[in-house]
């Protein structure tokens, strides 16, 4: 299309059939026909939308519709990338603060969620500690659309979805390819969504980190573990790097920073070690010199900023096609 054309409804074009889903609660289930749908769309906003120089970067696919963004955990990058793709597609946003909300005075979740949605909102969008408040909403609140912001440490689908799109961009497809989600396997949701989108779509996913945040347990369906990072860099296509999470933690997992850093950190040397084409992401936020050393972060094989932008495209692509079915 015409680079000054102005995207409507009918220009666009419907919400392909091969997606059926009300809601996005999770990866866990999807085909690789339904994950490639997603991947697709969201490539298309990322090219015809995002894309664009000009000021007018908007389509009105869901004008007059209200969602909000119901977010009970800290969020930086999620929070904002789905305000901006709600805007983007013409829609209302509601940004809920739980501080500042009836929560406080002993207001259950689902009675807020019942609240907000009689005064006339059409989409929730839920960041919650608890695995499976997501679940619940799309259970009770009907005639609504519900999106997984990540819940608990069990799924976060457009977190995995915009690392899946950055790989393809980079690398074609993922069929065949050998993914190594570094890090703290044991409480991290964008690991469990990677692995189920990786896994659908053909790649082969390594888990690697500590013993103590890596179970050989995920033997059983199919996903190689290992404890030595060193040991899997010649082999790897595709680093995602995961965040320490401490918030999530009963016990520190291992004796210091200074010891993961030394064992675990992607920094020049080991990086020197790995294919030549290696692809290096990580979801954010990232700690440097923990995870990664600056000068991988920052360098030629880094495409964590791609991600960032991939996000917003992401949350596009989920909300169209979700309230739209």
């Amino acid at each position: 299309m015409d680079e000054h054309q102005t995207w409507t409804k009918e220009t666009w074009g419907p919400v392909p059939d091969t997606w059926q889903r009300k809601h996005l609660l999770g990866l866990e289930g999807l085909t690789a026909e339904e994950i490639v749908t997603l991947l697709d769309q969201a490539d298309r906003f990322r090219q015809e939308i995002l894309g664009r120089q000009e000021s007018g970067r908007k389509i009105p696919l869901l004008a007059g519709r209200a969602v909000v963004n119901l977010f009970f955990e800290n969020s930086t990058r999620t929070r904002t990338s789905f305000s901006l793709a709600a805007r983007r597609l013409g829609m209302d946003v509601v940004e809920f603060s739980a501080a500042t909300s009836s929560l406080s005075k002993g207001e259950t979740l689902l009675d807020t969620a019942r609240n907000i949605q009689a005064m006339g909102v059409d989409a929730f969008i839920i960041r919650h500690s608890c695995p499976g408040a997501p679940h619940l909403l799309s259970k009770e609140l009907t005639g609504c659309s519900v999106v997984n912001a990540g819940d608990g440490t069990h799924e976060h689908p457009t977190q995995a979805l915009l690392d899946m799109l950055t790989i393809r961009q980079k690398l074609g497809s993922l069929k065949g390819l050998t993914v190594a989600l570094v890090g703290d396997i044991a409480h991290s949701r964008t690991a469990r969504s990677n692995i189920w989108g990786l896994k659908a779509l053909g790649a082969h996913v390594i888990v690697c980190g500590p013993s103590t945040l890596v179970s050989p347990h995920w033997n059983e369906i199919g996903v190689e573990y290992s404890w030595s990072l060193d040991d899997i860099l010649p082999r790897v296509d595709v680093f995602n790097l995961l965040r320490i999470q401490f918030e999530r933690q009963v016990v520190r997992p291992f004796p210091s920073i200074r010891e993961y850093a030394h064992l675990y950190a992607m920094d020049k040397a080991r990086l020197a070690r790995c294919k030549k084409d290696v692809l290096i992401i990580a979801p954010g936020p990232i700690n440097r010199g923990v995870e990664v050393t600056p000068e991988v972060a920052d360098g030629p094989q880094s495409a964590i900023l791609d991600q960032v932008t991939n996000g917003v495209a992401v949350r596009m692509a989920a909300l169209w096609m979700c309230m739209n079915r």
